[in-house]
């Protein structure tokens, strides 16, 4: 029987996440695995895997803050927003003043409206964008409001009449770093688009130490009451409420007991629960864990 847990895997560049948990199913033999969060082809990096029940954590994962680390070429578009995509325009941007580019990157911190790129994954009327986009489609997708906490240059490079900006971003899930590099060439005048791109942290989870694709099979598991004690934080619970929250039972005036919720619950051998939040002054389970999950 596989044991639940939660694997931390860096993907190589070239391959789906699709493709990841397919190795991963075939390197573990179950089916029972799912992603926090996709990854393009192009790029690399932390991919967070739940294995058997502790898929559940998975939609406390993927909406936790992301860091990238990522290079903009300035002074070319392309139809994807990427590298893979057709190049559309060019313009010489070696002139290109660095505190114009500077001033261009302020205006894109903080809470910001971004259109996403329209070769995304998201569903407009129940197809994905990029699907619509392959079949030649017109696409318009609604902006919406996330937040960059951190977008700054960690090198730059001029060549061929381009500028190269190796950036470091810290964002909000659902931020589109495509569309990132999109608006700060378009701010610019002179168009940029994405020619790299590594994932290397989820929330508190970051990409050192993650299996490669290659090591699937041959790591531990991530037990799922360190991470749900890592994401949301803990309330030890006795025995006997942990059966209690498992046949659906409140924890009578246990509320107090905890700074906030939703937090995880793990019994006295270390086994997550499941994951409890308030209902006035008691404590409920919103989800659970068979009793068996490993400590």
């Amino acid at each position: 029987m596989v044991a639940a847990g939660v694997l931390l895997v860096d993907k190589p560049g070239g391959m789906t996440s699709h493709d990841v948990v397919a190795r991963a199913r075939k390197a573990l033999g179950t089916r029972k695995i799912g992603h926090a969060g996709t990854l393009d082809p192009m790029a690399t990096g932390l991919l967070i895997l739940g294995v058997e029940s502790a898929t559940r954590l998975l939609t406390f994962i993927v909406g936790l803050d992301k860091t990238y680390e990522a290079t903009i070429r300035l002074g070319a578009t392309t139809d994807t927003d990427d590298a893979d995509g057709r190049i559309q325009t060019t313009t010489d941007a070696a002139t290109l003043d660095p505190a114009a580019i500077e001033a261009a990157m302020a205006d894109l911190r903080g809470e910001i409206s971004q259109v996403p790129s329209r070769v995304s994954a998201i569903k407009v009327a129940g197809r994905r964008a990029y699907d619509l986009v392959r079949a030649g489609e017109e696409v318009e997708l609604a902006a919406r409001a996330v937040t960059i906490s951190r977008f700054e240059i960690l090198d730059s490079r001029r060549e061929d009449g381009f500028v190269d900006l190796d950036v470091a971003v810290d964002c909000t899930s659902g931020t589109y770093i495509r569309a990132l590099a999109r608006d700060l060439g378009a701010a610019l005048g002179i168009g940029g688009h994405l020619t790299a791109l590594r994932r290397t942290r989820i929330g508190p989870f970051g990409v050192e130490g993650a299996a490669s694709v290659d090591e699937l099979g041959a790591g531990p598991l991530r037990a799922p009451a360190d991470v749900a004690t890592a994401v949301l934080g803990a309330i030890a619970v006795s025995a006997d409420e942990a059966q209690d929250l498992r046949h659906g039972k409140r924890l009578i005036g246990a509320a107090s007991r905890v700074d906030s919720v939703p937090a995880a619950a793990v019994d006295p051998s270390g086994a997550l629960v499941g994951v409890v939040e308030r209902r006035g002054a008691d404590l409920k389970s919103v989800m659970n864990l068979p009793p068996e999950a490993p400590a």
